[in-house]
């Protein structure tokens, strides 16, 4: 690996860093205050578990529009470059989250205000449809191989720091108490992403194209990335798409929803308590990722998967059944645990994603793989638990959900095929493996 080398690929995976984290910032923010305050000021019905599914409805929206998102920009991912694809969805997450920050609510507009934040909703949804794709090839196909693992964890290091920012300031603002969030507050988060996205732009229009891009795509562009990957790949999207259960859908069970769930009825959790333990949860997240993709280079990538898989249920289990008992340094110490494991089957998860596919089309086909698989398991997660504690009375019946996606995901993630950059690019169907690109699988 050359100096050269080294220095292309510390720089993509920064601004893959820098870029990801106001994304899923922007997102988070989101999330949070749909679980918080959305429901009684956009979605009013006086019964607060109808409320909270009302906005968890609209947070699914977002995962409903990733798959065209990831179509949009996967195309011109492709066609004309990662670079410009990123600067793309990264200017319209911003611009879709500040404007969130300006609407008027439904005691001011009426039915409007809800149509409004489902529309901007749906733009982050299309923005992040194509930049978690495109962001994850800037650092994977910039790494060398034996390093696509801890390179494209720099991808990952996004997730647990945009919910850093996100639920710290939440965090903060409800020290003021929820009055001041309710009464304005909520919308500070969602203003400061300008600030956010400025200095995210500079820094991703820097980095270089991608190498695999410039070397093995040029000269060879598919006329029509999706219909090639349809064609050619789609069975790597198909287990793509079952990879993605804990990593993506179980998050947010552990997040979105258990906040939902420990500050409603009957719980009724101090919101305070449980964003701080989300925080710190999110601080411990961020500092294990980089690791735990370092260890996906040496123990092999599906090794560290299953690891997460495994331990991410028996974390969970426990901190959803603790929650009612209020009993403050348990729920922060689980709150941490969960995320830590959740760390494992989410670090190594770029690697294995953008190594089942060949170059051409990639974007596209890493982009719908991901963009389908969180529509699926992430995008109704919060809200169909919601609706089985509703039906079931129990948390037990979300358990035992948790626990089946965690078997999908192994079963795929052990189905799953890892092949080599350094193989030549050919229109067949069986790319090359190489030894390397074995052993880290």
């Amino acid at each position: 690996m050359t100096t050269t080398t080294t220095s292309r690929a510390r720089r993509a995976g920064i601004a893959a860093f820098v870029g990801t984290t106001i994304e899923w910032y922007d997102f988070y923010v989101y999330a949070t205050a749909a679980a918080l305050v959305f429901g009684p000021l956009f979605f009013p019905s006086g019964d607060p578990l109808a409320e909270t599914a009302a906005a968890f409805a609209t947070f699914a929206v977002a995962f409903l529009v990733r798959p065209l998102g990831g179509i949009i920009f996967g195309h011109i991912g492709d066609k004309l470059g990662r670079r410009v694809s990123l600067v793309i969805t990264l200017l319209l997450m911003g611009i879709s989250t500040v404007l969130v920050g300006c609407l008027p609510t439904y005691e001011t507009i009426g039915i409007v205000a809800p149509i409004l934040l489902i529309l901007l909703r749906a733009m982050q949804g299309l923005a992040v449809g194509g930049e978690w794709g495109g962001a994850v090839l800037m650092s994977v196909e910039h790494a060398p191989e034996g390093k696509k693992t801890f390179y494209g964890g720099f991808t990952q290091l996004g997730n647990p720091a945009g919910a850093l920012l996100a639920s710290g300031m939440f965090a903060i603002m409800s020290r003021w108490g929820e009055d001041f969030i309710m009464n304005g507050g909520w919308r500070i988060p969602f203003l400061l992403s300008i600030v956010l996205v400025a200095v995210g732009f500079w820094v991703r229009y820097r980095v270089e194209e991608s190498p695999v891009f410039e070397q093995k795509v040029e000269g060879r562009k598919q006329s029509m990335p999706l219909a090639f990957a349809l064609r050619v790949n789609w069975k790597p999207i198909l287990l793509g798409i079952g990879l993605l259960p804990i990593s993506t859908g179980g998050y947010y069970l552990a997040t979105t929803f258990a906040t939902a769930y420990a500050t409603g009825e009957p719980i009724s959790m101090s919101p305070q308590l449980i964003l701080d333990a989300m925080t710190i949860a999110s601080f411990i997240e961020f500092v294990v990722t980089l690791p735990v993709a370092w260890l996906g280079d040496k123990w092999g990538r599906k090794n560290v998967m299953y690891i997460g898989l495994v331990t991410s249920v028996l974390t969970f289990v426990p901190f959803m059944l603790v929650l009612p008992g209020k009993i403050e340094p348990i729920i922060f110490l689980l709150a941490s645990l969960v995320r830590i494991a959740m760390s494992f089957t989410y670090a190594p998860i770029a690697a294995i994603l953008a190594q089942m596919f060949r170059p051409q089309a990639r974007y596209t086909s890493i982009a719908l793989s991901y963009g389908v698989g969180a529509a699926i398991w992430a995008g109704f997660s919060p809200w169909f638990a919601t609706q089985l504690i509703a039906w079931t009375g129990s948390v037990w019946s979300v358990l035992a959900m948790f626990t089946g996606m965690a078997l999908i995901a192994g079963l795929c993630t052990w189905l799953a095929p890892q092949h080599s950059d350094e193989a030549p690019v050919t229109d067949s169907f069986t790319p090359r493996t190489d030894t390397t690109t074995a052993r880290t699988a």
